[in-house]
């Protein structure tokens, strides 16, 4: 480390005057100049550059869990999470952060709402079993763009989706009606969800019913209730959506697909997943029961 330290100040200070200072000869630092770099710090060299090009692939939202990751898939399985880190802070690779807006508020239900079945109890096991959906709000120069998801809890992928230009029932409904033509699922799965107004409606609480999926609401005001759909949404804004600026909504729509279809769904590694992706979790399901 001194030796490095003495090679990065050299421009600005005399070698002589460097090395006393550390209490260091000349000859070891001249020495440690010529020598050739060892496997290690070879390695590292690699490393910094596929972490550079990692970083730019996941549009600068991999921290060192995920770095790790992605690392190992790439051919480094015994790369530990404090070299990891170590690295990317010597690169300046740091994962996006999220900038805080309000929430919006959530509208009385119609009518009365359903017990919550799911009880936080989020690993499931398999897909299909338990689906999940909620709604935010996404900023463009146009105005607000509302956007409903819903996530098979089982693999965490989005498995339908809708944005509208204004909050209505037809909203929530839309993203389920896709969500079940992408599934096909069998009756008894459990559909979760807060109370709001248009998950309580009656055009919803009616398809739920016509395809013989149980409704599941989360407790008044809790939202740990709804925590996998809640963190889906922190992770959309600070990944993709806080630092970027949308002409209209057509432009934010365009790349919600590319992140939810393209990036999150296929290609982003979760730790709750073993560092799959849930298309990747969702064939070894397939495998697995084959």
């Amino acid at each position: 480390m001194r030796c490095e330290f003495v090679e990065a100040e050299r421009s600005r200070h005399e070698v002589g005057r460097l090395c006393r200072n550390l209490h260091m000869a000349r000859s070891t630092y001249y020495g440690w100049k010529t020598r050739p770099p060892c496997a290690r710090a070879i390695e590292n060299i690699r490393l910094k550059r596929e972490m550079r090009l990692i970083h730019a692939e996941s549009d600068r939202t991999y921290g060192s869990p995920r770095m790790r990751l992605e690392l190992q898939h790439r051919g480094y399985p015994r790369i530990s999470l404090s070299r990891v880190m170590r690295l990317m802070r010597a690169e300046k690779l740091f994962a996006k952060s999220l900038r805080r807006r309000p929430r919006y508020r959530v509208e009385r239900g119609i009518g009365p709402a359903s017990p919550n079945l799911v009880a936080q109890e989020f690993s499931v096991g398999t897909i299909n079993r338990v689906w999940a959906s909620d709604i935010t709000y996404l900023w463009t120069s146009r105005g607000w763009l509302y956007l409903a998801v819903v996530l098979d809890l089982g693999s965490r992928r989005v498995i339908g989706w809708m944005t509208m230009a204004r909050l209505s029932r037809d909203l929530v409904v839309e993203a389920f009606r896709r969500a079940l033509a992408n599934r096909l699922p069998n009756s008894g799965l459990i559909h979760h969800s807060d109370r709001g107004s248009q998950f309580n409606s009656n055009e919803f609480q009616m398809t739920l019913a016509r395809h013989g999926i149980r409704c599941s609401m989360s407790a008044k005001g809790n939202c740990y209730d709804n925590a996998v759909v809640e963190a889906f949404f922190a992770t959309l804004k600070r990944e993709r959506t806080t630092d970027r600026r949308y002409a209209t909504r057509e432009e934010l729509e365009r790349d919600l697909f590319e992140y939810i279809e393209v990036f999150y769904n296929r290609k982003r590694r979760h730790t709750s997943l073993g560092g799959l992706s849930p298309v990747e979790f969702e064939s070894r399901l397939v495998e697995q029961s084959a």
